[in-house]
């Protein structure tokens, strides 16, 4: 009778899992529609960059419209990288929680991008592409700042070093974990 208990409880405590579908079903969605946003944002960026073109204006005025394009494009790749956050992150817990996905066990692009052994692997490939968005947000304040002293130039500086580094770490990082946590090749970890 308790074995019968524990088992039965077992049974339901195992398939509660299946709560996960809830987040990745609500994460593809938000990664579908910033994907549509930004998508938008570059129709937008495209007409300017035909104004830009275009135009007959001064020096100052097309510097200043070149300055915009440069930003919004900046924007549009930082908004394509939150929706990429969010698809990893709905095909992670998929393959976490879930199942394993069928169609990406024999895909080199999988192999790269999504198969996700555990959390760990998660956490780092959605950190990676955090950084990325990080990076991505430092040149585009870049771009706003005005550099008039020395200091102001020293203060860049410092901050390309510091990226710099944050990319270094993260690749030396990747290069000593890429194996660490995965299971040797025919072994699964999805079982039931």
């Amino acid at each position: 009778m308790i074995k019968r208990i524990e088992l039965a409880f077992e049974a339901v405590l195992w398939h509660s899992r299946l709560l996960a579908l809830v987040a990745v079903v609500a994460s593809l969605l938000v990664a579908i529609g910033i994907f549509f946003l930004a998508t938008v944002d570059v129709l937008h960026l495209l007409a300017e960059i035909g104004a830009y073109a275009t135009t007959s204006a001064s020096h100052e005025v097309r510097e200043t419209l070149r300055q915009g394009i440069i930003g919004e494009t900046i924007k549009v790749l930082d908004v394509y990288l939150l929706a990429v956050i969010m698809l990893i992150f709905s095909l992670g817990l998929y393959e976490l929680f879930i199942n394993k996905i069928d169609l990406a066990e024999g895909s080199d692009v999988a192999e790269r991008l999504l198969l996700i052994r555990s959390l760990d692997d998660l956490k780092n490939r959605l950190a990676n592409v955090v950084l990325l968005m990080l990076v991505v947000k430092f040149f585009q304040q870049a771009l706003r700042l005005k550099y008039s002293t020395t200091l102001d130039l020293l203060a860049f500086a410092g901050g390309m070093a510091l990226v710099g580094l944050a990319l270094f770490l993260s690749h030396h990082k990747a290069g000593h974990t890429a194996d660490h946590g995965r299971l040797p090749a025919g072994e699964d970890v999805h079982h039931g």
